[in-house]
């Protein structure tokens, strides 16, 4: 289930199956695609975010990955979604990044994390290519080594290596709090700033 609540010019987004560790279904994942392609002109800030306090998402569920989940092009729409967006975009990591979700996070301008969360894109060692975009975005972050470390080699990453890496930008104990906390200025400002940072 994805959850959506907006407070003014505030979207959150939340992953919301914490029973299944936030992993997405077609269908979960097509209605995240939806809303986020549904970000009107007057959001100046969006928070993804998952439920509960241990995996941000695993991925795609396990069951519908092996029936095709993994490789569909519905990732790739969404990370380019969020990537096209002019509101500022957040990732309120509120554990693990792992599989497909890397993409959404690489997505947006801003990865806040929990002290906990750890990175883990195992995309080699279950026999896929990463989402297409992924690499670029990753590298841009990163650099090439460390992100072949990650894609090619399945390198699990702490929360502090991630920090240092620059995947993630901030630890902080609540991050979706910490993201409502932003100073955001309004809408068309936010997008005009967006569009001078290459």
């Amino acid at each position: 289930m994805i959850r959506s609540d907006r407070d003014g010019a505030v979207l959150t987004l939340t992953l919301d199956r914490p029973d299944k560790a936030n992993s997405l279904t077609a269908a979960m994942l097509g209605d995240l695609c939806d809303a986020v392609e549904g970000v009107g002109p007057d959001v100046g800030l969006m928070i993804l975010t998952g439920a509960g306090d241990r995996v941000f998402s695993a991925g795609a569920d396990l069951d519908e990955a092996k029936a095709g989940l993994a490789t569909s092009p519905l990732w790739e729409r969404l990370s380019g979604a969020i990537a096209a967006l002019p509101c500022l975009t957040v990732a309120a990591l509120n554990g693990t990044l792992a599989g497909g979700a890397c993409g959404m996070a690489l997505a947006c301008d801003v990865r806040l994390a929990v002290p906990g969360a750890q990175v883990f894109y195992p995309v080699a060692r279950l026999g896929y290519l990463p989402q297409p975009s992924d690499p670029a975005r990753m590298a841009r972050l990163i650099g090439p080594a460390r992100t072949k470390l990650v894609l090619a080699a399945g390198a699990r990453l702490s929360a502090e290596e991630a920090l240092a890496f620059g995947l993630f930008d901030r630890l902080v104990a609540d991050p979706k709090a910490a993201a409502r906390d932003l100073a955001v200025g309004a809408p068309d400002h936010v997008a005009a700033i967006k569009a001078m940072v290459p």
